[in-house]
């Protein structure tokens, strides 16, 4: 079947190592949305945290942020479809993780608010050092985020844990997993539990986009590079890796395509684009 819709994870996939859009893959996109393919964004990132050069792209109207917990229409600003977190829940998850020695970023409404020492020093909790600028430069931070979340705690769109130690990671996910029955629980970097409400995830976005504009499933393509993806991949009726993927991504998709620094969006965009033609 012709493709009709591709989604598109942003870091590590469709964005270079910069957090920037190439323009090989600016005009492949560009090309998809020409041609008549819905291309929309699905997101680990929180609205206001997506990249000006996305946002800058012609066609691109609706977007999944928080891994799911909502989608936007970008054109008008109106949010589609939105999950929130229990009270319950949050407070279950940080009396978990009580004794160990992770911080949290919470997100409200798409705004995304960090503790203040991850902020000023996120490579200490476990990020990259290439993580560096966008944390500092999409997240407010707060000084009592235990107070935070006591006050905001039916607010949230999602809440990341961040453990920048493997192992207790590890812990960490089996004990949320055990104890909490309404979480969806995810990862896109090493050092986050990207943790949101049960019917989220990626794929649950864009299945709620493809209804919503009357799309069938059987023509998705989906993008991804992390074990957030994995999900999104599963459900697309083409799901594509870049290599730099992580392995269980990999084994996710049903095609590898090239890295993120090779333009490897934009080369699984002109396949799709050359399928599609065949198919006329």
């Amino acid at each position: 079947m012709k493709t009709t819709c591709i989604a598109l994870d942003l870091d590590r996939t469709t964005l270079d190592g910069r957090g920037r859009l190439s323009a090989a893959n600016r005009a492949a996109i560009e090309d998809a949305v020409e041609s008549g393919i819905q291309v929309v964004v699905a997101s680990g990132r929180a609205l206001a945290s997506l990249p000006a050069d996305i946002l800058a792209v012609k066609g691109i109207r609706y977007a999944v942020t928080s891994n799911g917990a909502a989608v936007y229409d970008l054109y008008t600003g109106t949010c589609l479809k939105q999950y929130k977190l229990t009270g319950r829940s949050v407070r279950m998850i940080q009396e978990l993780a009580k004794d160990s020695k992770a911080v949290y970023e919470a997100f409200i409404d798409g705004t995304a608010y960090a503790d203040q020492a991850y902020v000023k020093d996120p490579v200490a909790f476990g990020a990259s050092p290439s993580a560096i600028s966008y944390i500092q430069s999409t997240r407010i931070p707060v000084d009592d985020m235990t107070g935070f979340l006591a006050r905001h705690r039916e607010e949230l769109d999602c809440l990341d844990v961040v453990v920048g130690d493997p192992e207790q990671k590890s812990k960490l996910l089996k004990l949320f997993q055990d104890k909490a029955d309404d979480i969806y629980v995810t990862s896109s970097v090493e050092q986050l539990l990207e943790i949101s409400y049960k019917d989220c995830g990626k794929h649950s976005g864009v299945r709620f986009l493809l209804e919503y504009l009357g799309l069938s499933a059987d023509g998705l393509a989906a993008f991804g590079d992390a074990d957030n993806d994995v999900d999104l991949l599963s459900y697309a009726a083409v799901g594509i890796a870049v290599s730099n993927a992580t392995e269980r991504c990999r084994r996710a998709a049903d095609y590898v395509t090239r890295s993120n620094e090779e333009d490897g969006v934009a080369y699984g965009i002109r396949n799709l684009l050359a399928q599609n033609g065949k198919e006329d």
